[in-house]
């Protein structure tokens, strides 16, 4: 799917406002509807933050292994938009997981080479823009976390959440969770400045612009917000993207890290929005008249999508740390949720985690699986990410031999064989 190419940037946004304004004139009204119901959704989340109560939920990951997840707590997932899953793997296991890439990067001299990386820019319109992130993606352990048959029944879990069949069409499998390689986080204690302000992944400007993100949200658009599904996966595997070397061109249905350390509030932890919705309410606040005509709230292409106190404060009342992690939980988000990472670190450990999403069976996905399949066979950084290429002499990198056959379909390696044996 070719990425999508904006020529005149003020220009295009000028154009689209006037379409969608014109399409809706009572855009005023909506928004001052969604901004009710974001005001509510946020003071209930405060409240109940305020009393020591969770407003993130938990599931064991014993009752998805064993078909026990409510119906009740499917239903809080769907509308917080994430979810912490207890021990998918036993501690024990993350321990020696974080252990062994602690050794990976030292017996490499990541370090050094930390120096010489590529510039990524990607957070860079962010008032907090500096997480301590690795561009580490082939380790052992970060292969066998995501090939793992706890991490796959987790994410296929989490991608049944979404209405894969809507619109009278088929649009991915939930059964298929192709391996979205990404990186590392080791924060270590005593780090200031290192986090990241609120935001949302997976699209900037294109949600206003590109056809298909209109259709995502088109009960948006026309006004009927409240029929409006962030689950509902209609037009989402067509959406494109701005081509950038730091934005998700995969469609996932959930964000996600897995622990690897004892982490919690004030460790420079996980922050989120836990309003599936809140989407809605930022695409129609960039409509309103105290927004230039050129602008979407500050919104560029090839960057995550800020949230801003000057355009989203109802939004911030609801931002929360997420509850206490052990090595070997985690926790995911919605795709469009938006999300935060603390600036200080105040703990006594290290805070580290793989990030591991979940992504669905789809074409989008499988197109970039084909582009993704050669990085991890010559250890080069995966198409998403700069091209700091770190691990192509790494000493202990996955290789092919290591894959089980459950982590052979996730990335493509079998498809791209019977593909190759077909043109000889």
């Amino acid at each position: 799917m070719a990425a999508l190419q904006i020529d005149d940037l003020p220009a295009t946004i000028r154009a689209v406002k006037a379409r969608l304004r014109e399409q809706l004139p009572d855009y005023a009204r909506v928004y001052a509807q969604l901004e009710a119901d974001m005001r509510a959704q946020a003071a209930e989340i405060a409240e109940l933050r305020g009393r020591g109560l969770p407003v993130i939920p938990e599931i064991a990951y014993a009752d998805i292994a064993e078909g026990r997840v409510s119906e009740a707590q499917a239903q809080l997932v769907r509308r917080r938009g994430a979810c912490v899953i207890r021990r998918v793997f036993e501690p024990a296991r993350a321990r020696a997981w974080d252990s062994e890439i602690a050794d990976y990067v030292q017996r490499n001299d990541l370090d050094a080479r930390l120096a010489h990386r590529a510039e990524d820019k990607y957070f860079g319109q962010l008032a907090s823009s500096k997480p301590q992130i690795y561009g580490v993606y082939w380790s052992r352990p970060q292969v066998l976390a995501r090939q793992s048959p706890e991490l796959g029944a987790t994410r296929v879990f989490l991608n049944r959440l979404w209405r894969s069949h809507s619109e009278g069409r088929q649009h991915f499998d939930p059964e298929r969770v192709p391996a979205y390689a990404d990186r590392l986080r080791r924060r270590p204690p005593g780090s200031d400045s290192l986090g990241l302000s609120p935001h949302c992944d997976g699209g900037s400007v294109e949600r206003w612009i590109d056809d298909n993100f209109r259709r995502v949200y088109r009960h948006v658009f026309d006004g009927s917000w409240q029929r409006y599904d962030p689950f509902d996966a209609a037009w989402r595997p067509e959406v494109r993207e701005v081509a950038s070397p730091a934005v998700c061109s995969m469609f996932r249905t959930f964000q996600g890290w897995t622990a690897l350390t004892r982490q919690g509030p004030g460790d420079g932890t996980l922050q989120l929005v836990p309003i599936a919705n809140s989407m809605a309410y930022i695409l129609m606040r960039a409509l309103q008249d105290d927004v230039a005509d050129d602008d979407l709230c500050g919104a560029l292409p090839g960057r995550a999508l800020s949230i801003a106190p000057r355009w989203h404060a109802p939004l911030f009342d609801a931002l929360s740390s997420i509850p206490l992690m052990e090595p070997g939980d985690a926790v995911f988000w919605h795709c469009d949720l938006i999300h935060a990472v603390e600036d200080a670190h105040r703990g006594t450990g290290y805070s580290n985690v793989m990030y591991i999403a979940a992504t669905p069976g789809c074409a989008k996905n499988d197109e970039y699986l084909r582009r993704q399949l050669p990085a991890f066979l010559e250890g080069r950084s995966p198409p998403d990410f700069p091209a700091d290429d770190f691990e192509t002499d790494f000493v202990g990198r996955a290789g092919a031999d290591m894959l089980s056959p459950l982590g052979r379909e996730q990335l493509g390696l079998d498809a791209q064989a019977g593909e190759t044996a077909r043109r000889a």
